[in-house]
């Protein structure tokens, strides 16, 4: 993650940049367009770094899995796809949303009801604290954080406002979550 501090790799890119206020989600899409990998946490603009191997694994063996176990009225969505609200768009690695209508401007609005995050070295800090905070703040009911390296998955779930852990698995360890949806995840499973 590396927070936008020099507009001279993007000046063409981000020379719109409005002055005098908070970015909101609509200022970065118009900004920085599709498939972007830009992050907006409160109007700040955060620009992330690719994904290892490894990450992408995880990634891809965990959105199969859920999008094979999905029930009807809901979707699976892996990143870039941004949410949250409009001083925050975010691109979890993974979403769980209802299928209502997605808003014009393309943002899911309001928070889904799971959101993904698989750790880098370079996001680890950032998806424990940063997004641990934004998204409990706003409502996301389900929040799984996987080490594709240790093969360990945590879970929080939103109980009062605030996140509560329900799991934390390594390795051939095994845990069922009821939110969303019923679905077992093996961390192991989850790499080749």
């Amino acid at each position: 993650m590396v927070v936008m501090t020099s507009l001279s790799p993007d000046a063409d890119l981000l020379a719109g940049i409005p002055v005098g206020r908070a970015l909101t989600a609509l200022d970065v899409a118009e900004l920085t367009g599709e498939g972007a990998r830009y992050e907006l946490i409160d109007g700040v603009l955060t620009e992330m770094a690719g994904c290892s191997p490894e990450h992408q694994d995880v990634v891809m063996h965990l959105s199969a899995l859920l999008f094979g176990l999905r029930p009807p009225g809901l979707k699976v969505l892996p990143a870039p796809f941004d949410i949250i609200d409009n001083q925050t768009a975010v691109q979890p690695d993974i979403v769980v949303i209802t299928k209502k209508p997605i808003a014009a401007h393309g943002y899911v609005e309001g928070p889904p009801l799971l959101a993904v995050e698989v750790l880098s070295p370079s996001t680890a800090l950032y998806d424990l604290n940063t997004k641990f905070k934004r998204y409990e703040r706003a409502g996301v009911a389900s929040y799984w954080v996987i080490d594709p390296v240790r093969l360990r998955l945590i879970a929080w779930e939103l109980r009062d406002g605030a996140y509560v852990e329900i799991a934390d698995v390594t390795g051939d360890e095994s845990w069922s979550a009821e939110l969303p949806f019923p679905v077992t995840i093996t961390p192991a499973d989850l790499v080749d």
